[in-house]
């Protein structure tokens, strides 16, 4: 039997965390490719570091020109994340840092492994396995320690970027540690908040202390948080290694794909061992990963368990999963056998079925680079399709 007492902690890093900054990047890139040639193939990768911005990868077009016109655009592509993000300071600005390009053409070793010929099928772009999960302990079906984790970040954002706190800076890190009695949520047991912020209040005499930050945040993390989490024994740390002034590429530098686990489940349930971010969803690291976390929310909200985790796995150039596997880790009245069987008789894992089931071939990945792929609502564009629960009724009707 599962355990139903523990604490588990999970992590979240803001939009303007270096890393985070990459894969806004890179996928911002993707975005720009997809909106012209919706079957492009891109592995866009990004490094950020002191004023400074380098994308790289790889990039299939059918309009060979495209990658050559596309050149000076990049830049741009480059310098409007990094202003959206808010990034405007003396050594990471997004005016004045310098980008370099060296994006170049995809393999063509590695495209006749996912062209579809006339005696083969359109293949997966690459070997690896890929996991999908959901449980009933929030709303979006997701785990509870990401989720908040995601939620606090992006309420600091939203009072940010909107100006009610213009001493809060973009790089910020969230953790919670999350204490759970009978197999649920029940309160938190510690809360970390580190925040990058301006080195003097607005009267510009007094340098802002942890306690000063803290005042700042605290009433915006109590009002994300479901009443009751914070209890008087909760322990918290805001900025405990003091000041927080010099954030961002220009504290630590950044790269694309190196958050997977604040992607996902922060965690709480396996990950495969490809990133996301800069990936065109013929990649099964990314698109094959929306689908088993279709599917296992599509479980858990159909009623066949309070939590299921699903595995696929792929071969590069192959046009079917090698094995599906479900677990339900013991809370559910269906065989988990029953449902690897529903899931593959209601959706085609192969990567185009995939892509044409969730409507992947579009611009919508730039707002997954930030605050969790997973536990979003889906979006009247086809943004975060993968969080629908439509086939509730294919497969209460499969199994």
């Amino acid at each position: 039997m599962a355990r139903q007492n523990y604490t588990l902690t999970s992590e979240s890093v803001s939009e303007g965390h270096p890393d985070k900054v990459c894969d806004r990047i890179s996928d911002a890139i993707l975005d720009a490719f997809l909106s012209k040639e919706p079957e492009a193939r891109v592995a866009a990768e990004t490094f950020a570091t002191t004023n400074r911005v380098i994308i790289g990868g790889e990039v299939g077009l059918a309009d060979k020109e495209m990658l050559t016109e596309y050149k000076d655009l990049m830049s741009t592509v480059v310098r409007d994340c990094v202003r959206d993000i808010g990034y405007e300071q003396d050594k990471f600005h997004w005016r004045t840092l310098e980008v370099t390009n060296l994006l170049h053409e995809q393999s063509a070793h590695i495209a006749q492994g996912v062209d579809a010929r006339e005696d083969k099928e359109e293949g997966a772009g690459d070997q690896g396995i890929m996991f999908g999960y959901a449980t009933t302990e929030t709303e979006e079906l997701m785990p509870a320690p990401i989720q908040f984790s995601h939620a606090i970040l992006r309420r600091l954002a939203d009072v940010r970027k909107d100006g009610s706190e213009p001493l809060l800076l973009p790089d910020a890190k969230s953790q919670l540690s999350v204490v759970y009695e009978n197999g649920k949520p029940s309160h938190i047991s510690s809360i970390v908040l580190s925040t990058q912020h301006q080195q003097f209040d607005q009267g510009g005499s007094h340098a802002l202390t942890p306690g000063d930050v803290r005042d700042i945040v605290e009433p915006y993390i109590r009002e994300t948080l479901p009443e009751g989490w914070l209890r008087d024994d909760t322990v918290w740390h805001v900025n405990p290694t003091g000041t927080f002034v010099i954030g961002g590429p220009d504290g630590d530098a950044g790269l694309t794909g190196r958050k997977i686990i604040v992607d996902t489940y922060g965690g709480a349930a396996p990950h495969g061992g490809g990133a996301f971010s800069g990936k065109d969803p013929t990649k099964v690291d990314r698109s094959a990963a929306y689908a088993a976390r279709y599917l296992a929310k599509n479980v858990v909200a159909a009623g066949l368990a309070e939590r299921c985790t699903i595995q696929l796995s792929y071969a590069i150039g192959v046009s079917y999963p090698l094995s599906v596997y479900a677990d339900t880790h013991g809370t559910g009245d269906v065989d988990p056998a029953a449902i690897e069987q529903a899931v593959r008789a209601c959706m085609d894992l192969s990567p185009r079925g995939i892509r044409e089931h969730l409507s992947l071939n579009r611009p919508i990945y730039q707002r997954t680079a930030a605050y969790g792929h997973f536990g979003r609502a889906p979006e009247s564009d086809g943004g975060f399709s993968w969080e629908r629960t439509d086939l509730v009724d294919k497969l209460l009707a499969s199994v």
